[in-house]
C-alpha cells in the first residue's frame, strides 16, 4: 500500500482527555521509533487533518465528549477505507461494533507498549516502510546520495564524520572518540570547536535534504538510525549471500581509519 501523504506515513491519535492522549502518544511513539504521530483532543480537528492528509493509523477513543470514535472512525474510513483503526477504550461492549466495521484492532485501556506492539503486528492494511531518502555507498569510495543526487557537505570533515557514524552501524561515538578518529594524525590541537562547526555542518545538510531523522543525538554523542539508509554495507550484513557481491575489495577506501572494518570481510 501507499502511504497517504507521498512517503510519509500518517498516523494520528484522538482522546479528549489530556492525560490519556499524552499516555497514547508516548506509548505509541516508543514503539514506532522514527515515526511522527499526531495527538487531537477534538474529533473534528483530527477529521478535518485527515482530510487534508490522509490517515494510514488512528488510534481513536470511543466515548468523547464532542463526537463517538466510532462515528468518526466511519469518516475516516470513508475517506480512506484502508486506513487502519485501533481504539483505545476503557469500555469492552463496543468490540462488537468495531468488529462490523472492520476496525484494525482493539486496546482496552491501559495502553501498553505490548498491547500497540501486538495490535501493529496484525494490521488489517500493512504499513509499507518508508521509502528511504539516503542512500549510502560504503564499498569503494564512500559516497551519500539523497534523491539520487550526490549529498553536498560545508566541509569535507562532515562527510568524514558522517561516513564514521555510518561505519559504526547504530552505536554512539562520544565527541572525544570522533576527535581521535578525525583528527588521528594531529593531536596537539583542541578540536573541540571545529567539531562543533561540523557537527552543525552535518545537521543543516541532512535537514535541507528531509533526512535529519537519520541522527541520533544525546548529551556529548551522536550516531545514526541504520534503518533509515539505503546502505551497501548494510545489505552486505544482512545477507553475505545475496548481496556478496557488492564487495569487489575496498571499504570506504579514503579513509585510513576504515581499514579496521575492512580487515573484518576478509
Amino acid at each position: 500500500m501507499q502511504t497517504t501523504e507521498g512517503d510519509k506515513v500518517v498516523i494520528i491519535a484522538v482522546d479528549d482527555e489530556k492525560i490519556a492522549l499524552e499516555g497514547v502518544l508516548s506509548v505509541a511513539q516508543k514503539v514506532l521509533k522514527g515515526e511522527q504521530i499526531l495527538g487531537f483532543r477534538l474529533a473534528e480537528e483530527a477529521y478535518e487533518y485527515v482530510k487534508l492528509h490522509g490517515c494510514d493509523i488512528a488510534f481513536l477513543d470511543i466515548e468523547m465528549r464532542d463526537e463517538n470514535g466510532l462515528d468518526l472512525a466511519k469518516q475516516i474510513l470513508e475517506l480512506n477505507p484502508k486506513a487502519n483503526v485501533i481504539f483505545t477504550t476503557g469500555y469492552g461492549e463496543y468490540a462488537g461494533n468495531a468488529f462490523e466495521m472492520h476496525a484494525s484492532g482493539y486496546i482496552m485501556k491501559p495502553v501498553t507498549e505490548e498491547k500497540v506492539r501486538n495490535e501493529l503486528k496484525a494490521l488489517r492494511y500493512p504499513i509499507d516502510q518508508k521509502e528511504k531518502k539516503l542512500t549510502v555507498k560504503a564499498f569503494g569510495n564512500f559516497e551519500v546520495f539523497a534523491g539520487g543526487a550526490p549529498l553536498r557537505f560545508q566541509y569535507t570533515k562532515s562527510r568524514e564524520l558522517f561516513a564514521y557514524l555510518v561505519d559504526r552501524n547504530g552505536a554512539l561515538s562520544t565527541v572525544q572518540e570522533i576527535i581521535t578518529i578525525l583528527w588521528e594524525d594531529d593531536d596537539d590541537q583542541d578540536h573541540t570547536s571545529y567539531l562543533k562547526n561540523i557537527r552543525s555542518d552535518l545537521v543543516q545538510t541532512l535537514t535541507e535534504a528531509g533526512c535529519e531523522d537519520v541522527l541520533v543525538r544525546q548529551r556529548g554523542r551522536i550516531g545514526i538510525i541504520p534503518d533509515k539508509l539505503d546502505c551497501d554495507y548494510y545489505k552486505y550484513l544482512s545477507d553475505r549471500d545475496t548481496y556478496g557481491g557488492l564487495y569487489q575489495g575496498e571499504y570506504m577506501a579514503q579513509y585510513s581509519w576504515g581499514e579496521y572494518t575492512h580487515g573484518q570481510f576478509e
